[in-house]
């Protein structure tokens, strides 16, 4: 009986397949699924290692309870920044903030809202012992904590991403803003068992504890996609060495990754490169087109931080004591 069982699920996702239900194609470096309305689940198999085209709030409504290891979730900020042109003072050239449409929203109501439906699908396809992350600036970072907490989410740390290359401060009428912080987070106060490689967190991490610290520049250089008129493919594109710590400091090798808001795919990207599966969505077809673009050039990374104690020290200014 199993067995019959099991090829007649195969030969539903096949005529599934034919009706144009799932559309794959199987010849690219990473499986692209595109999501249908008349799709209306997903197994895990059919899932494992792509990248969904599709509405994460209703993509998540069709895969399988309590599947993946770990999230990652690079949600927009919400950074209402004001309408006119920043130049720079001395080059007299444009500043490339961030002014995506889906970094838009009518009101704090509607934003909290998303938020809230986001974190709500995702924390029902999580394991009972899965960790999720979630990453902000000043802007929203502190709305989203509590709408976790309000969720049941338990927080367990928080990660201050120090930028050795921040967004210069053209006006000086507050701080450099040069940091970014990480909620590393389980389902709920009685979740155990999670992933924690204590190692690789103090390898990470800054002093001789390694403190919750991470020190590394932004994504930029040969890093940065850039389109052929050499513009940011994404404005908010997260460094391969941010998402290296996350994955291994809270995952194991074969563990499943899931990432809701993919943009260019970055934690699908590091995950393979780490002997990780994975599963991205992400809404915007340009970014699914870099994706794809990514994959055909397989990641090599080392598991070993990519700035070094001294240029942390040289950063701060520590130098070398007598």
């Amino acid at each position: 009986m199993k067995e019959t069982t099991k090829t007649n699920k195969k030969d539903e996702t096949m005529s599934l397949f034919r009706q144009g239900v799932i559309s794959s194609d199987r010849n690219e470096a990473i499986k692209v699924i595109s999501d249908l309305n008349e799709r209306q689940t997903y197994t895990k198999e059919e899932i494992l290692n792509s990248v969904i085209l599709g509405d994460a709030l209703k993509v998540l409504k069709k895969l399988p309870e309590e599947i993946f290891d770990m999230v990652f979730i690079d949600p927009p900020y919400f950074l209402q920044l004001p309408k006119k042109e920043l130049r720079r003072w001395t080059v007299k050239t444009v500043v490339e903030g961030v002014d995506d449409d889906w970094d838009k929203f009518p009101s704090f109501e509607e934003y909290d809202k998303f938020i809230q439906n986001l974190l709500t699908e995702v924390k029902r396809v999580m394991k009972p012992n899965a960790t999720i992350w979630l990453i902000a600036t000043y802007h929203s970072i502190f709305r989203i904590g509590k709408i976790m907490q309000d969720l049941g989410y338990w927080i367990l740390n928080d990660i201050i991403w120090v930028k050795t290359n921040p967004m210069p401060n053209w006006l000086g009428v507050r701080f450099t803003n040069a940091t970014e912080t990480l909620i590393w987070a389980v389902k709920d106060k009685n979740s155990k068992k999670y992933t924690f490689n204590k190692d690789y967190a103090k390898q990470f991490g800054i002093g001789k504890i390694g403190a919750n610290v991470w020190v590394l520049p932004l994504c930029n250089g040969k890093e940065r996609l850039k389109d052929e008129k050499e513009k940011k493919v994404h404005s908010t594109q997260k460094p391969i060495e941010l998402l290296k710590r996350v994955i291994l400091t809270s995952t194991n090798e074969g563990d499943l990754i899931l990432d809701p808001v993919a943009g260019v795919g970055t934690t699908g990207y590091v995950a393979k490169a780490l002997k990780r599966n994975f599963v991205m969505i992400e809404i915007n077809p340009k970014y699914v087109e870099w994706i794809k673009k990514r994959f055909e050039k397989p990641l090599k990374i080392t598991d070993k931080p990519r700035v070094s104690e001294r240029k942390i020290n040289q950063y701060f200014n520590l130098g070398d004591k007598p």
